[in-house]
Protein backbone atom coordinates (compact mmCIF):
# COMPACT_ATOMS: atom_id res chain seq x y z
CA UNK A 1 0.00 0.00 0.00
CA UNK A 2 2.73 2.44 0.99
CA UNK A 3 4.81 1.74 -2.15
CA UNK A 4 1.99 2.20 -4.47
CA UNK A 5 0.87 5.80 -2.65
CA UNK A 6 4.83 6.45 -2.87
CA UNK A 7 4.24 5.56 -6.64
CA UNK A 8 1.60 7.81 -6.93
CA UNK A 9 2.82 10.67 -5.14
CA UNK A 10 6.06 10.61 -7.58
CA UNK A 11 3.25 10.42 -10.73
CA UNK A 12 1.65 13.44 -9.20
CA UNK A 13 5.26 15.49 -8.68
CA UNK A 14 5.92 14.41 -12.62
CA UNK A 15 2.78 15.66 -13.86
CA UNK A 16 2.87 19.20 -12.07
CA UNK A 17 6.92 19.84 -13.27
CA UNK A 18 5.90 18.67 -16.81
CA UNK A 19 3.28 21.23 -16.69
CA UNK A 20 5.40 23.84 -15.40
CA UNK A 21 8.06 23.30 -17.63
CA UNK A 22 5.33 23.82 -21.04
CA UNK A 23 4.05 26.51 -19.16
CA UNK A 24 7.59 28.37 -18.67
CA UNK A 25 8.35 27.43 -22.45
CA UNK A 26 4.97 28.68 -23.85
CA UNK A 27 5.39 31.72 -26.15
CA UNK A 28 4.28 35.05 -24.48
CA UNK A 29 1.12 36.94 -26.44
CA UNK A 30 2.25 40.70 -27.32
CA UNK A 31 -0.30 41.37 -30.00
CA UNK A 32 -3.56 39.11 -30.42
CA UNK A 33 -5.12 38.51 -33.76
CA UNK A 34 -7.76 40.93 -33.06
CA UNK A 35 -5.55 43.67 -32.08
CA UNK A 36 -4.02 43.54 -35.38
CA UNK A 37 -6.93 44.10 -37.06
CA UNK A 38 -7.47 47.05 -35.74
CA UNK A 39 -6.87 50.08 -38.11
CA UNK A 40 -3.76 51.91 -38.07
CA UNK A 41 -3.13 55.23 -36.09
CA UNK A 42 -3.33 57.66 -38.76
CA UNK A 43 -0.16 59.55 -39.11
CA UNK A 44 1.80 57.49 -36.71
CA UNK A 45 5.61 56.58 -37.81
CA UNK A 46 8.54 55.19 -36.17
CA UNK A 47 10.39 57.88 -34.78
CA UNK A 48 13.44 58.23 -32.35
CA UNK A 49 12.51 61.45 -29.72
CA UNK A 50 16.34 61.55 -28.77
CA UNK A 51 16.62 64.73 -29.61
CA UNK A 52 19.12 66.74 -27.31
CA UNK A 53 18.01 65.76 -23.56
CA UNK A 54 19.54 64.01 -21.18
CA UNK A 55 16.27 61.66 -20.52
CA UNK A 56 16.72 58.13 -20.95
CA UNK A 57 17.78 56.24 -24.16
CA UNK A 58 15.37 53.16 -25.53
CA UNK A 59 17.29 51.12 -28.29
CA UNK A 60 15.71 48.30 -29.98
CA UNK A 61 18.10 45.42 -30.05
CA UNK A 62 18.30 43.05 -32.69
CA UNK A 63 16.82 42.75 -36.12
CA UNK A 64 12.57 44.61 -36.35
CA UNK A 65 12.09 43.28 -40.12
CA UNK A 66 11.29 39.82 -41.93
CA UNK A 67 10.88 38.02 -38.71
CA UNK A 68 8.95 35.08 -37.88
CA UNK A 69 6.82 34.82 -34.65
CA UNK A 70 8.05 34.27 -31.63
CA UNK A 71 10.28 37.24 -31.98
CA UNK A 72 12.90 37.83 -29.29
CA UNK A 73 12.08 41.53 -28.29
CA UNK A 74 14.79 42.83 -26.78
CA UNK A 75 14.99 46.53 -25.55
CA UNK A 76 18.13 48.73 -23.54
CA UNK A 77 17.39 51.44 -21.39
CA UNK A 78 20.24 54.22 -21.13
CA UNK A 79 19.58 56.81 -18.22
CA UNK A 80 22.23 59.89 -18.08
CA UNK A 81 23.72 62.31 -15.64
CA UNK A 82 24.04 60.23 -12.76
CA UNK A 83 20.05 59.18 -12.70
CA UNK A 84 18.26 56.03 -12.75
CA UNK A 85 15.97 54.36 -14.94
CA UNK A 86 12.31 53.96 -13.33
CA UNK A 87 10.73 50.81 -14.22
CA UNK A 88 7.38 51.48 -13.03
CA UNK A 89 7.21 54.25 -15.87
CA UNK A 90 7.26 51.99 -18.33
CA UNK A 91 4.65 52.82 -21.04
CA UNK A 92 4.32 50.76 -24.01
CA UNK A 93 1.61 51.01 -26.71
CA UNK A 94 0.74 49.36 -30.16
CA UNK A 95 -0.56 52.64 -32.53
CA UNK A 96 -3.59 51.54 -33.64
CA UNK A 97 -7.46 52.54 -33.82
CA UNK A 98 -7.84 53.13 -31.06
CA UNK A 99 -4.62 52.62 -29.06
CA UNK A 100 -4.03 49.64 -27.79
CA UNK A 101 -2.05 49.84 -23.96
CA UNK A 102 0.65 46.15 -23.76
CA UNK A 103 1.95 47.46 -20.82
CA UNK A 104 0.75 44.78 -18.71
CA UNK A 105 1.38 42.35 -20.86
CA UNK A 106 5.37 43.10 -20.99
CA UNK A 107 5.82 44.33 -17.23
CA UNK A 108 7.29 41.11 -15.96
CA UNK A 109 9.67 41.14 -18.36
CA UNK A 110 11.04 44.98 -17.73
CA UNK A 111 13.73 46.01 -15.38
CA UNK A 112 16.13 48.71 -14.91
CA UNK A 113 18.30 47.74 -17.92
CA UNK A 114 15.68 47.04 -20.47
CA UNK A 115 12.75 44.98 -21.60
CA UNK A 116 13.34 41.48 -22.87
CA UNK A 117 10.77 39.22 -23.95
CA UNK A 118 12.24 35.75 -25.54
CA UNK A 119 9.02 34.79 -27.26
CA UNK A 120 6.83 37.44 -28.20
CA UNK A 121 4.04 36.24 -30.13
CA UNK A 122 2.72 38.88 -33.17
CA UNK A 123 0.47 38.24 -36.28
CA UNK A 124 1.94 38.89 -39.73
CA UNK A 125 1.90 41.89 -40.73
CA UNK A 126 3.52 45.15 -39.67
CA UNK A 127 3.56 46.56 -36.08
CA UNK A 128 4.16 50.03 -35.10
CA UNK A 129 4.92 50.23 -30.96
CA UNK A 130 5.65 53.32 -29.01
CA UNK A 131 7.89 52.91 -25.28
CA UNK A 132 7.92 55.41 -22.87
CA UNK A 133 9.78 55.49 -19.89
CA UNK A 134 11.41 58.39 -17.31
CA UNK A 135 13.86 58.55 -15.29
CA UNK A 136 14.93 59.15 -11.39
CA UNK A 137 14.65 62.84 -12.26
CA UNK A 138 11.33 62.51 -13.87
CA UNK A 139 13.21 62.73 -17.74
CA UNK A 140 11.24 60.90 -19.99
CA UNK A 141 12.74 59.26 -23.02
CA UNK A 142 10.77 57.75 -25.94
CA UNK A 143 10.76 55.97 -29.10
CA UNK A 144 8.76 54.27 -31.40
CA UNK A 145 9.74 51.39 -34.36
CA UNK A 146 7.91 48.93 -36.51
CA UNK A 147 8.23 45.29 -35.88
CA UNK A 148 7.76 43.44 -39.32
CA UNK A 149 6.85 40.06 -39.27
CA UNK A 150 6.27 37.47 -41.96
CA UNK A 151 3.77 35.04 -42.49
Amino acid sequence: MLRIFGLAFMFVCAVIVGAVSSAARANHVLITEDEAKLPPAKGAIAADRRGITRGPKIEVVGDREQSHSPVHLQLRFESFGGSKIDPESLKVIYLRTPNVDLTERVKSFAGVTGLDIPDAELPPGDHLIRVDIKDSDGRTGSTSFLLKISP
